[in-house]
Parts: C-alpha cells; structure tokens; sequence
C-alpha cells in the first residue's frame, strides 16, 4: 500500500487538522468530535444543514460547508457512519432556533444513525427535519442499502438545500425544496479501479487489467455488470441512457449536470466523458444548464466517475445559481 498517511489509524483526524489549518477562517473543528462548522455558527434565526457520513469521499462532505450549503458535517470513519452522539454534537452546535435541516445518504448505517441523533435532538427541544437522498440508479438494494443508494447527486441536494435556507426559508420550505431536488436527481457510475482503506491495506476488490465495473458505489459495492473496458462514449451512452431509463425529461427541458470523478480519475478524462454526455443530450432535446466536471463525491483513490443529472424547474434553477462561499463548491 503506498499512501501519503502517518498511522493509518488516525487518517480521518489528521485529514481533518489539516482541512482546518487550510481553511481556519471559515471552519473550525468542535473539540473532542469528529465534526466541522461554520466558524460564525450558529446563526441566528437560520435553518441549519447538517451532513455527513463516512470519510474518504472527500471533498464530501467537509467541503461543502460554507455561506449557502452546509452548516456542519459529520466525519465518521473511513467509509464508516458517524455515531449519533456525533451527529447530536453536530445539530445542537448549529442550531439557531429556526430548526435543523439533515441531508442523509441512503445507507443504512447512516440513515439509523442520524434518525436516532434527530430523536434525541427533539427531546431536547430542536425542530428536525430530514431528506434521504437516493440518486444512484443502478441497483435497487445492495450490500450497504434498502433502496437505493445516494451518491454524488447528494451534492446538488445540499446546494438546494443550503440555498433556500440562507434565503430566510422555514425549516417546512427547505423541506420541501429539498424534497424537490431528490425527485430530480439521478446518477450512476462505473470504476476502472478499486480503492484500499488505508487501515485494511488492501483493495477493496479486484478486476482484472481489462475490466471495468458498471454501477458500482461509492464504497466499491457491486454493480450491474463487469465487462471489458470500453471507450468513454460508450461509456457515457450506457450511464446517460440507464438514468434516462428511470427519470422523464421532454423536449427542451433543462438540466444541470454533474460529471464527477472518483479519485483518480485525470480532469482530461472527465472533459471527453462529458462531450459526449452533452451530445446525447442535445440529441435528446435537453438543453444542458450547467455543468459540474470535477472531484465531487470521491471513493479514496479509485478510478472512474459518475454522471448526475439534475432536472430543473425555475427555482431549482434560482437556488443552483445562488451564492456559495463552500471550498469545494464556489458560486
């Protein structure tokens, strides 16, 4: 195993001081947790967005933190749910008396853990609401979930989300634009490689030099099928048209899109996935909005990337275009 790590026990601390010391401005990290803040949190008579899961899909979800996204986030271990006591510590620093807001993956271990950490903050006196987000349109059920999973469309729900809340909205509001941005959302990916939890050593499962893997997670989970490594239109056609399979779009609707690596993946790499994302689209009559390429939602240092499509109405599209000061998601 070659990683950039001291004791591989202690990767998600040391990665956290080190978020901290790039960003003491605007982040800081709440004593004895796993947590990160917005330095000015609380804010007063805003609903608060509470995030997280396990690390290792880093810039997710740390770097979402930020003036129109994110008001905390929960670091577990390498791909590990944080506990509720860490989710709690989490909602009852940022809560400014207007409510929390939580954005949750669909994988079991988190979703139990930050419904379990909102019960406990509603006995002490905390409004909570909560999305389950559950983009990835590859496998119904998997190792990790009932339903199916949520991947890198869950950047766009924070972005939504975070939006309509720094805009003044109730805790119900930005609900229901959350809500929204979930039914809207789809995505799916695909790996070249696997990745190695630096505690485990080992990658997390094998394929061979000429092999990928369509519709994998973003812990490695299986997918729908391993075959030959194909060229990157291909590629793109296969993952556009399994989420066009699962989400109606109709002649000149908009969407934004996501093209989001997993790691490894080179930014050149993503650019010509995404000509031909953008070409199918057209072809289809989708007018493409915007477009994300980058390392959004990543799987340590695996290759391959995801697609997310997020279909747009005109507040989706207002909220999209709405200030965020997030490291990892500028606008």
């Amino acid at each position: 195993m070659k990683k950039i790590v001291n004791d591989p026990e202690s990767v998600v601390e040391d990665m956290l001081d080190g978020l901290i010391s790039a960003h003491p401005d605007s982040l800081q990290k709440l004593p004895d947790t796993t947590v990160i803040t917005r330095k000015d949190a609380p804010i007063t008579n805003k609903v608060s967005l509470v995030s997280g899961g396990g690390s290792g899909h880093e810039p997710a979800h740390a770097g979402y933190i930020g003036n129109g996204m994110l008001d905390a986030a929960v670091c577990g271990e390498m791909f590990t749910s944080p506990t509720p006591d860490q989710v709690l510590e989490a909602i009852k620093a940022v809560d400014g008396g207007a409510g929390v807001f939580l954005v949750i993956k669909n994988y079991t271990g988190d979703v139990m853990n930050f419904d379990m950490a909102a019960e406990l903050a509603e006995a002490e006196g905390i409004q909570v609401e909560k999305v389950v987000v559950n983009d990835d349109v590859a496998v119904e059920d998997s190792s990790f979930t009932t339903g199916r999973r949520g991947i890198a469309g869950t950047i766009f729900v924070h972005k939504i989300a975070g939006a309509k809340a720094a805009a003044g909205a109730s805790l119900e509001e930005v609900r229901s634009s959350a809500e929204k941005a979930v039914a809207n959302v789809r995505s799916m990916g695909m790996a070249l490689t696997p990745c190695t939890v630096p505690a485990a050593g080992r990658p997390s499962f094998t394929l061979d030099e000429n092999e990928m893997e369509i519709g994998t997670g973003i812990h490695g989970e299986p997918g729908i099928e391993r075959k030959p490594v194909a060229a990157a239109d291909a590629i793109a056609e296969e993952l556009i048209n399994k989420i066009l399979e699962d989400i109606e779009f109709n002649q000149g609707d908009e969407a934004a899109v996501m093209i989001n690596g997993m790691g490894a993946t080179p930014e050149m790499e993503l650019y010509i996935l995404n000509k031909k994302v953008n070409q199918l689209l057209k072809e289809r009559g989708i007018s493409t909005y915007k477009t994300f390429v980058g390392n959004y939602m990543t799987s340590l240092e695996m290759a391959g990337c995801s697609v997310t499509l997020l279909k747009l109405d005109k507040e989706l599209k207002s909220l999209l275009d709405a200030e965020s000061s997030a490291p990892a998601f500028r606008v």
